[in-house]
């Protein structure tokens, strides 16, 4: 019994020995396909899961297992979050945006970006786009958001959870196709090259144009 209980103790340590090997190249597998890193480590766990439970005697190449394993589970997951994404009206950002790393190559690929962008400019005030783009995309600080647009802290919160409730339940206006193929580069260009700067002046700018930035309290 002893016997038996430490072999299968020496199994499992070596089963993690490999997964712990193989975790980078999975985490890689896992990224590119559902884009969200914290998704990404979710498929992990539910593959370590599958991997301890697996009989691993028969398996000939742990690598391609495991990365075949990943990739089925990580497709899964993607496509789950599609359907959600598309019965939720309000756009979705996979996470905060990393500006000036590899990362931003996958928010360069990525439609779902392209099309929540559209439905920023189809429903929200070029005031509410801005604080939407800058809070939810980028993580601004509700303080350096009031700097940029000359308005309060609470102003600011007051305007983004007016934004949210717009994309939740508003109708979309015309489609905008220049002013939305100018917000889709500016918001690339600060993911590409961290230049988070011009992408601020870019949206204040469509505020002073149209006129529309409310005072500060």
């Amino acid at each position: 019994m002893t016997l038996y209980v430490h072999d299968e103790v020496s199994a499992l340590e070596q089963a993690a020995g490999t997964f712990m090997e193989l975790g980078p190249r999975l985490f890689g597998i896992a990224y590119r396909v559902v884009r969200c890193a914290s998704e990404a480590e979710d498929v992990l766990q539910d593959v370590w899961v599958r991997w301890q439970h697996t009989d691993r005697s028969a398996v000939r190449n742990d690598a391609a297992y495991l990365s075949l394993v990943t990739t089925r589970l990580a497709i899964n997951v993607a496509r789950s979050a599609r359907r959600r994404r598309e019965t939720n009206a309000e756009p979705w950002f996979h996470e905060p945006v990393a500006t000036g790393d590899d990362l931003t190559l996958a928010v360069e690929r990525d439609e779902d970006l392209e099309r929540a962008l559209v439905l920023l400019v189809e429903r929200l005030t070029p005031a509410e786009r801005a604080v939407y783009v800058l809070r939810e995309a980028f993580v601004h600080p509700y303080t350096r958001i009031a700097e940029l647009l000359h308005l309060s802290p609470v102003n600011v919160r007051q305007v983004l959870s007016r934004a949210r409730r717009r994309l939740a339940t508003a109708r979309r206006g015309p489609a905008r196709t220049v002013e939305h193929r100018r917000l889709l580069a500016a918001f690339l260009a600060a993911a590409r090259t961290g230049d988070v700067a011009a992408l601020e002046t870019f949206l204040v700018s469509d505020v002073r144009g149209a006129d529309r930035l409310p005072r500060a309290a």
